[in-house]
């Protein structure tokens, strides 16, 4: 069998092996609430709140819907012409056209292009923010953070990118399936070192304070069997009022994190529900599970790389003889991210069921569907999140459930606890 039979071979099991993952992993059989009884919830949400958070959403949507078509014109007209090609060329020119240079140094001022384009949009999203008091960042430290995530960005595409095309000369014929197995195997790499290599880069992280929050939280994640090594709270007021909490990590590295402006904003027993949905996502392994999703996710795109890179129309387009060399980057970036486009829904949805799932957790693990859903109304206040967006933009892009769903979904809890 020829290596391009090899490849649909293998692209065929890990597709499969991503819709079996997917599916026993993910519960889809969880219905949302009701639209009736979403619709009662958005009644019973103060009308100047839903107004002044749909202001805003009106706001920064032009502009964030502008900055991903203006991305996806820069890569088509990047990768699908010679243009790219002759940047990756001319970035490695002070180095002799040296392959390492070309796929190191081409392939960063081709991100840094597509970027530059981008950034007013990025902008504009920091000036809306600002306008409407949700960030506290100023233009100095909004600077700061870009070229700090732009740095980390680049060491990592850095190394990506050398793995990745010494690969190729190396193994002209299979650097598919060694590229495959790379990319599986960053994805679960990054899922450890992230936590406690990165973030700290841009939030400092400090335990909770001892008192009684810390040690029902503490006790509530005994009870419901999540080894928690410690609550960590995020110095987030550094850049904005927002809310949030979150899980990360693998292993050892796995923490429950909560924003400074949480505790500042909610009361204790909402902080708690809070919480208890993160620790949902601990108990049923989501990390985990999107680590796994990730990396099969992140093999198949290499092997789909490999096969519609060697289709002869592309790489004439890009002015390459084959998908393989570094002066075919800009296609490759043109690929992935047309296939990013595409894929949103499905993982937005994915993401949804997930939540939801979580939300269930708290709810059962607290029993307090009434602080779960004051804790749902302050989060959609102080967010500004639209309590019930427009049903296009929830379905190609919300990661999760809506705030009357999940409101919704409190009384639901209720009733059927008899509360």
């Amino acid at each position: 069998m020829t290596p391009r039979g090899w490849a649909l071979l293998t692209l065929a099991g890990l597709v499969a092996a991503l819709v079996v993952v997917t599916a026993l992993l993910v519960p889809w059989s969880r219905p949302p609430a009701p639209r009736a009884d979403q619709l009662a919830a958005l009644r019973d949400l103060p009308v100047e709140q839903v107004a002044r958070s749909r202001e805003f959403r009106a706001a920064l949507r032009p502009g964030g819907w502008a900055g991903l078509a203006i991305g996806l014109l820069v890569a088509l007209a990047l990768g699908l012409t010679p243009l790219g090609g002759r940047l990756v060329e001319l970035a490695g020119r002070p180095f002799g056209g040296h392959w390492v240079a070309q796929a190191a140094l081409g392939g960063l001022a081709v991100v840094l292009v597509a970027d530059l384009f981008t950034l007013p949009f990025a902008a504009w999203r920091q000036a809306i923010l600002t306008r409407y008091g949700l960030s506290t960042q100023g233009w100095t430290g909004w600077t700061v953070d870009l070229l700090k995530s732009y740095a980390i960005s680049a060491v990592i595409g850095v190394v990506a990118l050398l793995g990745f095309y010494t690969v190729t000369r190396l193994a002209p014929r299979w650097w598919w399936a060694f590229g495959a197995a790379g990319a599986a195997g960053l994805v679960v790499l990054l899922s450890f070192v992230l936590p406690v290599l990165v973030e700290p880069v841009f939030n400092r992280f400090t335990p909770m304070e001892q008192g009684p929050l810390r040690t029902e939280l503490m006790a509530m994640a005994a009870r419901d069997e999540v080894p928690v090594r410690d609550v960590l709270v995020a110095d987030a007021s550094r850049r904005t009022r927002a809310v949030n909490a979150y899980v990360s990590g693998l292993g050892p590295t796995r923490r429950v994190v909560v924003y400074d402006t949480l505790l500042r904003e909610a009361t204790p027993a909402e902080v708690t529900s809070v919480v208890a949905h993160e620790l949902g996502h601990a108990k049923d392994r989501d990390v985990w599970a999107g680590t796994l999703t990730g990396a099969l996710g992140a093999a198949a795109a290499v092997v789909v790389l490999y096969l519609l890179g060697s289709a002869g129309p592309l790489l004439r387009l890009a002015g390459v003889d084959s998908i393989a060399e570094p002066r075919a980057f800009p296609l490759l970036i043109v690929l992935v991210t047309v296939a990013g486009l595409v894929t949103t829904p499905v993982q937005a949805a994915v993401s949804r069921r997930v939540e939801a799932r979580a939300d269930a957790h708290a709810l059962a693990l607290t029993g307090d569907p009434a602080t779960f859903e004051a804790m749902q109304r302050r989060l959609a206040g102080v967010n500004l999140a639209d309590p019930d967006p427009p049903r296009w933009e929830y379905l190609y892009s919300a990661s999760h459930p809506s705030t009357v769903e999940r409101m919704a979904a409190a009384r639901a809890h209720a009733r059927e606890a008899g509360r």
